[in-house]
């Protein structure tokens, strides 16, 4: 055994004589040196000596109970006691050594003890002040007597807790404790657009679990693993969030990107549905987030793309909108006017040029094109059967939607060759619509100047007044009869030939969603009586047979997301023509011949002038079990056709009698009307079947009318060349 406290103070043998002894063995030098500072801190301690002198030798032997006291931050109390721990565990460890060496053994000439090493060799109260591991170390700076109050304090603190889990390894604990600190309140959760409270912390929280991913990238435990997952992935979400809430749309894809699939869609939807209405500035930073930092299309499940983002914006874009009115119902018409406004804008996502520094970007470029042309096509259909009001203003939604596509099928004409299949079947019918729509604008203005000039009495009409609603007219009927009279391709073709064989059972389907129009515009408000009532009302828009062999059943109910809307879902069997084979007729065939009697507000058995203003249209293939085969795009285009074609007719015979009776060229007139008859008329057209009965009585009226108008005129012009 080493000599005690006493024995090193006894008189009796030389100190040399005693140093030399004690040096006989390899460490005994150092062994000597601990205990003599030990000695030395805890006499300075007796005697109330200077502070730092007796933490300087205290630290020599790790006395920690000598330490401490002055340690007053958390800092340096850290680095005291982990270099006491250290220094006593590689002293112990170097002990294990020499014990299992052999070496020869000298008698202690002082006591004749045999020589000793090991925790013995250190003062028993030195090692029952050290941690046993670096977790208890950790809790003696929380909770020992020996640390100064400021350090205890410290430890509650933010960054410390932070610094003691990364010290431990304690990534779990770590990750639990950031999300408690910076979990938002509940109600407030949803809230992309919250003020948060602490957003060092949440772009601290961020930062560190990007960089724990890194670390343990390469192999983990699969508890770790998932909670750096879940818990990693709601850290980096809020810092999300916060970018996006101070206007940083620049940044979000950097760290949007390492969220897994579904969040990082759900997210940027989120995202690009809040800046919908903001500059075209903002939106593109949003977008080239978007396509820098994520791939266009990914094979991986647990990564999200830009692709998928698109579609689930372009899907929910056309959603009927969770909607609360508060009993108020007088708004609903300008409502859903502005919706179809907002279902128009969401096509500028994809009008935006991708940089030429990502891979592929003509790639991406041709398929965004493509795209655009494809979701546009389907919501012309949909306003076009929401435009059938013959009033001077203008369809917010078709308009702002060729508005928005001019300038980029402008700059992107060298990405678009019509022998593509995917642009042969798209770009026809967008110039269609085109021309369509040009022809509403076209009429509208003819309309609001009509309305105007009929508020002024004849005599007080200028000749300017006059020759605009002239000129107005004529270039309507022009514009209607070019639409009308096409050699080859007729307007919105939709002959189509079926995927199915006959064998083959299948169903075709037709689901809307719409909202009842009186004949003033204003909303007529459903429930089960009235949706009842409409069931029944198509059921009687077709012939028993065809209900029977075709299997045809309707459904409607009133939307559990809007109050004010329907929801239609119309199913028969498929037959030759009509969803086997060619469908030759062009009309939509059977279901289209449902729906046009409702959109037209010709419904026998409903209440009289109650139409349906389409908000969404699709319609498809299923089989047996619902299921959906393929899309059915020939029924929404035969359906567009019956409603939109007849209405042209009418409001171009509309002008002939305008014209003739302002007694303006009354050949230009009398020509353009009877090509509008003989078009009726002709079997080859195929017009006659798309009108319904009451749409042929006004066409026979109008004629009645515009040669009553024109008889008229004439006998006021014999007098004046008699």
């Amino acid at each position: 055994m080493f000599p005690s406290l006493n024995a090193l103070h006894k008189n009796g043998k030389y100190r040399t004589l005693q140093a030399m002894e004690l040096e006989s063995g390899v460490g005994r030098q150092w062994r000597l040196w601990k205990w003599a500072s030990y000695c030395a801190s805890e006499k300075i301690a007796e005697q109330d000596g200077g502070r730092y002198e007796m933490a300087v030798y205290a630290l020599q032997c790790s006395n920690l109970k000598r330490v401490l006291p002055i340690c007053t931050d958390w800092e340096s109390a850290c680095w005291a006691m982990a270099r006491s721990w250290l220094d006593v565990q590689v002293d112990l460890e170097l002990s294990q050594y020499q014990t299992s060496r052999p070496e020869k053994q000298l008698d202690d000439d002082m006591n004749g003890a045999q020589s000793s090493v090991g925790p013995e060799s250190w003062p028993y109260h030195v090692l029952d002040q050290q941690p046993h591991d670096l977790t208890a170390l950790l809790q003696k700076l929380h909770s020992s007597d020996l640390v100064h109050e400021t350090v205890s304090r410290a430890c509650r603190e933010q960054h410390r807790q932070i610094q003691m889990n990364l010290m431990s390894g304690n990534i779990s604990h770590l990750l639990d404790l950031l999300w408690s600190w910076l979990s938002p309140a509940e109600e407030n959760h949803n809230n992309t657009a919250r003020p948060l409270d602490d957003p060092e912390m949440i772009r601290f929280g961020a930062h560190i679990v990007l960089v724990l991913r890194h670390l343990f990238s390469d192999g983990m435990d699969d508890e770790l693993d998932e909670k750096l997952v879940t818990v990693g992935d709601l850290i980096i979400n809020m810092y999300v969030r916060y970018l996006f809430s101070e206007d940083q749309e620049e940044l979000v894809g950097i760290y949007a990107s390492q969220l897994q699939h579904d969040l990082c869609i759900t997210l940027f939807v989120e995202m690009m549905e809040l800046r919908l209405n903001s500059s075209l500035h903002t939106m593109y930073k949003l977008f080239l987030s978007a396509v820098e930092y994520l791939p266009f299309s990914s094979d991986n499940v647990s990564k999200a793309c830009f692709e998928e983002i698109i579609e689930r914006v372009l899907s929910r874009s056309r959603q009927t909108k969770p909607t609360k009115y508060d009993g108020d119902f007088s708004d609903v018409a300008h409502q859903h006017h502005l919706q179809s406004l907002q279902k128009a804008m969401v096509i500028q996502w994809l009008c935006f040029t991708p940089p030429s520094s990502i891979p592929d970007f003509q790639m991406i470029s041709w398929k965004l094109l493509i795209r655009a042309l494809t979701h546009s096509n389907t919501l012309f259909r949909e306003f076009s059967l929401i435009s059938m009001r013959r009033v001077p203003e203008l369809p917010a939604g078709p308009h702002k939607l060729l508005a928005i596509l001019a300038e980029p099928l402008k700059q992107k004409e060298n990405l678009i060759s019509r022998e593509d299949p995917e642009v042969s079947d798209n770009l026809p019918e967008f110039e269609d619509w085109h021309e369509y729509y040009s022809l509403d604008a076209t009429y509208r203005s003819w309309l609001k100047i009509e309305m105007m000039n009929a508020a002024v009495s004849p005599e007080m009409l200028s000749a300017e007044e006059k020759g605009q609603a002239v000129a107005a007219a004529k270039e309507t009927l022009n514009l209607a009869c070019s639409l009308l009279r096409r050699d080859g391709r007729p307007w919105l073709y939709a002959v189509e030939s079926s995927p199915f064989e006959s064998p083959d059972v299948i169903f075709l389907e037709l689901h809307a969603s719409a909202m009842l129009c009186l004949p003033s515009g204003e909303c007529m408000l459903p429930d089960a009586t009235s949706c009842t009532a409409l069931t029944s009302a198509l059921y009687s828009t077709v012939s028993e047979d065809d209900v029977l062999h075709r299997l045809l059943k309707v459904d409607v109910q009133v939307s559990s997301r809007d109050p004010c809307c329907i929801e239609v879902a119309l199913r028969c069997l498929a037959a030759e023509g009509d969803g086997y084979g060619l469908h030759e007729a062009n009309d939509g065939g059977l279901l289209a011949a449902v729906m046009a009697a409702g959109f037209k507000g010709e419904l026998s058995r409903f209440q009289p002038g109650v139409s349906m203003a389409i908000s969404r249209l699709d319609a498809w293939y299923s089989d047996r079990s619902g299921s959906v085969e393929s899309t059915a795009a020939y029924i929404i285009r035969g359906l567009c056709r019956r409603c939109c074609l007849p209405e042209t007719i009418l409001r171009s015979m509309q002008a002939c009698i305008a014209l003739s009776a302002a007694g303006d060229d009354l050949d230009y007139s009398l020509d353009k009307c009877d090509e509008l008859v003989e078009l009726v008329g002709s079997a080859e057209s195929g017009m006659m079947h798309l009108f319904s009965q009451q749409q042929l009585q006004e066409f026979l009226i109008f004629e009645r009318e515009y040669l009553i108008c024109t008889m008229e005129f004439e006998e006021d012009r014999l007098p004046c060349d008699g």
